[in-house]
């Protein structure tokens, strides 16, 4: 059994989305999969990943190689991770957002 298979659920902890977790949906080959997010959820674009930049997590999802983002989602939502994805989720777009706000409040105050 191989720690790094189609439908794991893994942390990537290095590049832009370090710290973000990802589906490995296709092994490319020993040294590189493709991983998805999904985007929408996590914030992880489907991509070429170096294994040695991810970190399998004991969740595996019941998927088939090359799935698509639609059919990671439904997997994902029947774990008990769904829900602090979703929550992580909202943290990230509340930064955005209040930041933006922010700077639109200071904006109409002048």
């Amino acid at each position: 059994m191989a720690v790094i298979e189609v439908g794991r659920v893994c942390r990537k902890i290095a590049g832009r989305e370090a710290g973000r977790l990802c589906v490995v949906v296709r092994i490319i080959d020993d040294n590189f999969v493709e991983v998805t997010g999904p985007k929408e959820l996590t914030g992880v674009r489907r991509r070429r990943s170096n294994v040695k930049h991810l970190v399998p997590l004991p969740v595996k999802l019941e998927i088939s190689e090359g799935a698509g983002d639609d059919e990671v989602l439904e997997a994902l939502k029947n774990t008990d991770l769904y829900p602090k994805l979703l929550e992580e989720k909202e943290k990230r777009e509340g930064k955005g957002k209040k930041g933006k706000k922010s700077a639109e409040e200071s904006e109409g105050t002048a």
